[in-house]
């Protein structure tokens, strides 16, 4: 008869235990199984953060775009408009001062002063011209004349800006250097 016990001696100290082995291969075929996992998480974690940041610059993107396209339509307009300030400038400058008086001239002077404060609410400025010196980014030298070097001394068309940017440049005579004489 074998005893029992002495076979499980010899086993484990043969280190051979058969259900050792098994649990050891089935332990390391797991902790792989959950490091590929692991890794398969972050990768996704990773791409789903990617596009989460992509989706955000998109949409940041976008409204910024929208924002342009409205303001590049405002200043459209604004200068379509700009024709019928010039009309009303022109024509109070054309009205004698017999007629200064008269309650129909004062109603054209507050049309033309509100047109001119909501076309300024919305961004529009006009550009200094006159006795300032030239600068090509904001007056169009129409001519020459008589006066200091380089200063304008007549406003033939008032220029404006729209939020900072030129919407259309003075028209301007500039000074050649030349003395006037009196």
């Amino acid at each position: 008869m074998i005893d029992i016990g002495v076979m499980m001696s010899e086993e484990t100290t043969n280190g051979m235990d058969p259900q050792s082995v098994d649990i050891d291969e089935e332990e390391k075929t797991l902790e792989q199984a959950l490091l590929d996992e692991k890794a398969k998480a972050e990768s996704y974690l990773a791409n789903w953060q990617r596009v989460q940041a992509d989706f955000i610059n998109y949409k940041r993107r976008t409204e910024q775009e929208k924002a342009e396209i409205g303001e590049y339509t405002k200043s459209m307009l604004v200068l379509d408009i700009l024709p019928v300030l010039d009309d009303f400038e022109r024509a109070l400058t054309a009205v004698s001062e017999e007629m200064a008086d008269q309650s129909w001239v004062e109603g054209i002077k507050l049309i033309e002063r509100k047109l001119r404060t909501t076309l300024e609410a919305e961004g529009l400025l006009p550009i200094e011209a006159l006795g300032e010196p030239f600068d090509p980014y904001l007056h169009e030298a129409v001519r020459q004349d008589k006066g200091e070097e380089g200063i304008i001394i007549e406003e033939i068309l008032k220029g404006y800006k729209f939020k900072d940017k030129v919407l259309r440049a003075s028209r301007v005579v500039v000074g050649n250097g030349e003395v006037e004489e009196d």
